[in-house]
């Protein structure tokens, strides 16, 4: 099974609590993350695109870096792992985008891919002018068929001659095309958002689901395997999951209800009202399902609290769900936590027997490297 790490582009991380680790995002930190992740053999890392936080009194997201440039530099002191930026489409034209796709792809070797989104949360882009209206909402897909047809033909051909409803290209032009083929992800959940992996993406990403229920996201899963078989192509699900590790279940859970405790209600309350903002009846349920006040304090995300040992059974479990070929991690502390998964969470993983697991003298040699 492939693993990622969803770096902390964006404040405090993925937990809304006044309880949680509280930091400013910056490269350094995310260099340091990227480094570590490397050296422990993960697959890749994905960072978010986020143009507008929650505002409360954590300010979450309220501090974002932006996707690219973040890749860009990370591409630049990485060597094998994979990366993935975030690309909001209604904020950056399709041809931009190919062109710093085509930029990182030769600042990383060719390890660079493209995440695109079509944009929920409103304010994002009201602030700039740039909100077509709610009627986007219902046409959303139809907008990013067109943007990642222009994409492949510019990263395939050099050149797009593309007319649709949404873009017209004229000749358009690029050079240098990226050496590896450009990978693409979707999250979509809805009927639309799956058929739209299902034509022309490579990857879905969903969310887990529950505290300690591994195998919650299978029919998720499993729709998409539906999907594929009308549009014959092959597109694997990567579900995103948040580890909560300690020594002992009792220590992990301790951890997991102080964050719960601190959750900051204010910023939990702007996220309902964006994610409640698509009234369609093709809701994205990825929105939906973050915008949910179950378990609002780290956004309703799949969640997994206990021992290294459990941690790497219930990992092992999503493994078994068909149709998945990894996961996207988040950690409360980013540093010790991915330190933590390559030295006590990879090792007892038999979906990763073949990932790279240092000896103890070359983990501490990594951990000193990157200042762990």
């Amino acid at each position: 099974m492939k693993v990622g790490i969803f770096i902390p582009i964006g404040n405090n991380g993925w937990l809304i609590s006044e309880n949680a680790p509280q930091y400013k995002p910056t490269f350094e930190l995310n260099k340091q993350i990227a480094q570590c992740a490397e050296a422990y053999g993960l697959d890749f890392l994905l960072s978010m695109i986020k143009l507008r936080g929650f505002g409360g009194k954590t300010e979450f997201w309220d501090h974002n870096l932006e996707s690219f440039t973040l890749m860009a530099g990370l591409a630049a002191v990485t060597t094998k792992i994979k990366l993935f930026a975030t690309a909001p489409s209604l904020a950056l034209p399709p041809a931009i985008v190919a062109r710093m796709a085509s930029t990182i792809d030769s600042i990383s070797n060719g390890r660079f891919g493209v995440n695109l989104v079509t944009g929920w949360q409103r304010p994002e882009y009201s602030q700039m002018g740039l909100w077509p209206g709610d009627e986007f909402f219902s046409t959303r897909y139809q907008y990013l068929a067109e943007y990642i047809q222009v994409l492949r033909d510019l990263w395939e051909r050099g050149q797009s001659d593309f007319k649709g409803d949404h873009f017209t290209m004229d000749d358009c032009r690029l050079s240098p095309r990226p050496q590896a083929p450009m990978k693409v992800i979707c999250a979509g959940q809805s009927d639309a958002g799956m058929a739209f992996s299902a034509d022309h993406a490579d990857y879905n990403f969903c969310f887990g689901k529950g505290i300690n229920t591994p195998k919650a996201f299978a029919p998720a899963a499993q729709k998409l395997i539906q999907a594929t078989e009308v549009s014959g192509r092959k597109v694997s699900t990567y579900v995103l999951m948040m580890v909560i590790a300690d020594e002992t279940d009792e220590a992990a859970w301790a951890k997991w209800e102080h964050y719960k405790a601190g959750v900051d209600e204010e910023a939990v309350a702007w996220l309902g009202v964006q994610g409640g903002a698509d009234k369609t009846s093709g809701a994205d349920t990825n929105v939906r399902q973050m915008a949910d006040r179950t378990c609002a304090v780290n956004i309703n995300m799949g969640t997994l609290v206990g021992s290294y040992a459990a941690v790497a059974r219930m990992l092992d479990q999503v493994a078994e769900v068909e149709g998945t070929e990894g996961v996207l991690l988040t950690f409360d502390h980013f540093v010790e936590g991915v330190e933590a998964f390559g030295t006590r969470i990879q090792p007892l993983m038999t979906s990763r027997i073949d990932a790279h697991t240092p000896v103890p003298s070359q983990a501490r040699n990594i951990s000193a490297a990157v200042g762990a």
